[in-house]
């Protein structure tokens, strides 16, 4: 942040980075505001559009089905007078756009619909969402409600162009592409930038947006694994989608009980969210992580609560079966061999 050579060296690697991150995301780099975390992100838009906001009792549109980032954070500022509306999603586990346009109304600050579920998979219909959004916009003459997507699952495995999606606000994380964990990065549309106030306050780091010192080397971290999956995307997204198809007929043929929660199509390529009837999932991931298979629950900002899932409990399938599923996620480094091994520690543990 200081003007001489060395702070100079400094800014111009957070000046790239952020070039890297707005050209990945097609936006400009003024757009792109450096965050410790997805989580914190989240908190920044949904807590500061809402500070900003002149509306009284403003509403905030969600889904059934979002991170707890975005959930939790909606449903605490019902204190300070916000209403929370949470748009229940399909048997499949998706949110459909009619069911959007029906709940907003004037008061409408903020719609933030989670582009692939962390939990089932189940990827939403965003493009289409947000021209729901845009058309009420248009036609109430007002610039809200804001349309905000953590996009932290999909960027692995698709393509974020703002402009294509129509979106005023979009969420990554550095962990989720192979970058260094306590990075996330917010792109807030121009047009709305006056009207979300920062989450830390207390200096002008990151257009005010952030205060305090940027950590740099992460930073340029995320920047690197930003390149990375841009580089990988389309090949991984084919590969693990194979891979996660033979793994799941594995599993089928020798427990032909188990089931799948959400859909099998339109879902994340890496995405499984298995129901083992009569086998306690808690029980069962301790099981398979004595055998050295890695699975869980929920999401690992939750899962010590041992409760059972909230986006398998939005599918409608009861607490029975949310309480009798795991999910077991694939990744970049994930081989044919893993799979067959996984495959196999999971059907003799099960039985």
């Amino acid at each position: 942040g200081s003007i001489h050579s060395f702070g100079q060296e400094a800014e111009k690697a957070i000046s790239v980075s952020r070039e890297i991150v707005a050209k990945e995301l097609n936006s400009s780099p003024r757009e792109v505001i450096f965050t410790g975390s997805a989580t914190e992100a989240n908190n920044t838009v949904i807590k500061g559009i809402i500070e900003r906001t002149q509306i009284e009792k403003p509403r905030i549109i969600i889904s059934a089905v979002e991170h707890e980032s975005v959930s939790e954070t909606a449903e605490s500022l019902t204190s300070n007078g916000a209403e929370v509306i949470t748009v229940p999603v399909s048997s499949d586990g998706m949110v459909e756009p009619a069911r959007v346009k029906e709940i907003l109304n004037d008061r409408t600050v903020l719609v933030s619909i989670i582009y692939a579920s962390n939990i089932i998979g189940s990827i939403q219909p965003i493009k289409e969402i947000a021209g729901v959004i845009n058309k009420f916009r248009k036609e109430s003459q007002n610039i809200y409600p804001a349309f905000h997507v953590d996009g932290v699952q999909a960027f692995p495995f698709m393509k974020l162009d703002v402009q294509e999606l129509g979106v005023d606000a979009l969420t990554i994380s550095g962990q989720k592409i192979y970058g260094p964990k306590g990075t996330g990065a917010l792109y807030i549309k121009e047009d709305w930038r006056s009207r979300v106030g920062p989450l830390i306050i207390g200096g002008m780091h990151e257009s005010g947006f952030r205060a305090g010192t940027v950590n740099t080397p992460a930073v340029v971290g995320i920047a690197k694994a930003v390149e990375y999956v841009s580089e990988r995307r389309s090949k991984e997204e084919k590969r693990i989608g194979k891979l996660r198809d033979e793994f799941w007929e594995s599993i089928k043929k020798k427990v032909p009980e188990a089931e799948v929660n959400g859909p099998l199509t339109n879902r994340l390529p890496n995405n499984l969210n298995i129901y083992f009837p009569g086998r306690n999932a808690q029980e069962l991931l301790i099981a398979l992580d004595q055998k050295g298979l890695a699975v869980s629950t929920g999401s690992a900002c939750s899962v010590r609560a041992a409760k059972p899932s909230s986006a398998v409990l939005a599918l409608g399938l009861g607490e029975e079966r949310a309480g009798q599923s795991i999910r077991i996620t694939l990744g970049y480094p994930t081989s044919e061999e893993e799979i067959k091994k996984a495959a196999e520690i999971i059907v003799n543990t099960v039985k």
